[in-house]
């Protein structure tokens, strides 16, 4: 599923762009209100038209390979992810709250959280296999 662009610039670019992405991601998984699973879809994205190595690595990464799978079939989220992003968003409004002047970028911040937790919770869930399913499913495979 590896699509390289044709010119080593872009290739280029398109590696710049994974690797900050993948940055990204891995510092919001600490820093509350900073979306983790956007910026890993972003560098899978990349990786793919720029780093076959590095796409592979997120494809079979333990915390990044289920996200991606679940991205790539059916654009779904699973509820952990969305609870997890709702409590980080929560706590980064409450601290900009306490802590900043209430002037109009802080209400634009809670703004852009509030439409990115909808978005979130828009997505489907995976659906759970059911024990019969997964014992039904390891004996014919």
């Amino acid at each position: 599923m590896t699509r390289l662009p044709a010119s080593k610039l872009s290739r280029l670019l398109f590696g710049l762009l994974a690797y900050v992405s993948l940055a990204i991601g891995l510092v919001a998984i600490v820093v509350p209100g900073l979306p983790t699973t956007e910026f890993i879809l972003l560098a899978a994205w990349a990786a793919t038209r720029s780093s076959p190595r590095l796409s592979a690595w997120l494809e079979n990464h333990r915390l990044f390979g289920p996200i991606l799978s679940n991205w790539r079939n059916g654009k779904l989220i699973q509820r952990r992810a969305k609870v997890s992003a709702t409590i980080s968003m929560l706590l980064c409004a409450g601290v900009m709250l306490a802590f900043l002047d209430h002037r109009w970028p802080v209400f634009l911040a809670i703004g852009g959280m509030t439409l990115g937790n909808l978005w979130i919770w828009s997505r489907p869930e995976p659906v759970p296999q059911s024990t019969a399913d997964r014992s039904s499913a390891s004996i014919n495979g």
